[in-house]
């Protein structure tokens, strides 16, 4: 009798046992599979905060690739957790919090590449008295830490005796993303003297996002707000939602004006003179909400300060019937350039200085090439811009001088860190190579 129950349960046992095996061997597969593309692509270095997985303590369970809301960031290889898609890797951190064996730790950098980080105390002050930093520029790109930061480093700046001068603002907030707009509202909440310069429009880096790109965040505590709870949502439906609590609080932020210089007020520094393209402010305090990547490499040609020539693609159908000059290498490039492509009687020319595109994401290669055999896109590798005038655009090329008809340019060719703007107001910069 005993032996017929045993042979009852190990059945559905063994059953279960199998279709848990057979799924972890799929989900290895898809994880070396995932490794070997990035890999292929070059895309193998994590941009900023990234996991490291202590090997010697991970048991394999899997918790870390359930909690990473951004995708199969981090896989299954050999019963182990490895970080399987490092370029796509924001630094969420909840791969690090749901590891029930702390074999995860988060650091910025690895020993291939360095990764620059200003100096900042955990009050968000750097190692000049008075000038903050959160969001972004600081590593933590991710919404929800940004808003968080917002608001901790106000409440920082609030509790520092560096207040109340007259003639002084309190704080001038220098950018309007997350970061930057959450301190805005926590210094009007604390009925503080401030300022915020944004060189943009509301949002920061979110308000630059494609159209309808999904945004991944976390509830988040808004100044003057509460709790916000959003977990999936659009870039239209965030930025929205930042106009009405904009429009609801009537929180100020100075628009499409940007900062050129900060410099100490005095022998000891006991303020700042914020010099912009509009004016020139003074405040006890600065707190830099700016993102890492600064402001747009341009290209230096002459014709680029006409309005058609922009520098990140926002909606892809406004240039439905039009010629488009698309220029860089990177997947930016590529997805602006084959999503135009698409558009209903649009003209695309792809213009890299580089001979291929190697560095790119698998798929997007693959997406490229479906463009240019249809005929719907071309490519000029070794190629460079020379002139933009109002209806055409001069290439040089390897083959020679290039004159194309063009109504529209996109410049994806990245943007210049603010290592030199940080440097000059005094503020230390570490490389950190894989450190924690």
């Amino acid at each position: 009798m005993l032996d017929t129950s045993l042979a009852l349960y190990a059945f559905p046992l063994s059953a279960i046992m199998l279709l848990y095996l057979r799924g972890r061997h799929a989900e290895e597969k898809r994880s070396l599979a995932a490794r070997e593309e990035a890999a292929a692509a070059g895309l193998t270095q994590p941009a900023s905060l990234h996991p490291v997985i202590n090997l010697d303590r991970c048991m394999g369970c899997g918790s870390c690739i359930a909690a990473c809301p951004e995708g199969e960031i981090i896989g299954l290889i050999d019963g182990k957790a490895e970080l399987i898609e490092p370029s796509h890797c924001i630094g969420h951190g909840a791969c690090k919090t749901a590891c029930p064996f702390d074999a995860i730790n988060l650091v910025f950098g690895t020993a291939e590449r360095g990764v620059d980080i200003p100096n900042v105390g955990s009050d968000f002050q750097t190692n000049v008295p008075g000038i903050y930093i959160a969001g972004e520029l600081g590593g933590m790109g991710l919404i929800r830490n940004a808003i968080e930061q917002g608001r901790q480093s106000l409440a920082a700046i609030a509790a520092s005796k560096r207040l109340r001068v007259a003639g002084r603002y309190d704080v001038v907030i220098i950018g309007a993303g997350p970061a930057g707009f959450s301190a805005s509202l926590a210094a009007m909440e604390r009925g503080m003297t401030y300022l915020t310069i944004e060189q943009d429009s509301l949002g920061g880096t979110v308000a630059h996002f494609p159209r309808g790109k999904l945004v991944m965040t976390q509830p988040a505590t808004l100044p003057m707000i509460g709790k916000v709870n959003f977990r999936e949502t659009t870039k239209e439906a965030l930025l929205g939602f930042w106009e009405k609590v904009m429009a609801d609080t009537g929180v100020k932020v100075n628009f499409q004006e940007q900062v050129n210089e900060i410099v100490p007020i005095g022998a000891k520094g006991t303020g700042f003179e914020i010099r912009t393209t509009a004016g020139t402010y003074q405040a006890s305090n600065v707190l830099l909400a700016i993102g890492r990547r600064g402001t747009p490499r341009k290209l230096g040609v002459p014709g680029e300060d006409l309005s058609k020539v922009v520098y990140r693609l926002v909606d892809a159908s406004q240039y439905a019937g039009r010629h488009v000059l698309v220029v860089g290498g990177g997947d930016s490039a590529i997805e602006a350039a084959v999503s135009i492509a698409e558009e209903p009687g649009s003209t695309v020319t792809l213009s890299y200085r580089g001979d291929s595109f190697n560095r790119s994401k698998l798929k997007n290669r693959q997406n490229l090439d479906a463009a240019i055999a249809s005929n719907r896109l071309t490519v000029h590798y070794k190629s460079s811009v020379k002139k933009i005038a109002a209806h055409s655009v001069d290439l040089t090329t390897e083959q020679g001088p290039l004159v194309l008809q063009n109504d529209a340019v996109i410049v994806c060719a990245g943007g210049i860190l603010p290592t030199g703007f940080l440097k000059s107001i005094g503020v230390e910069i570490e490389t950190k190579y894989g450190d924690e």
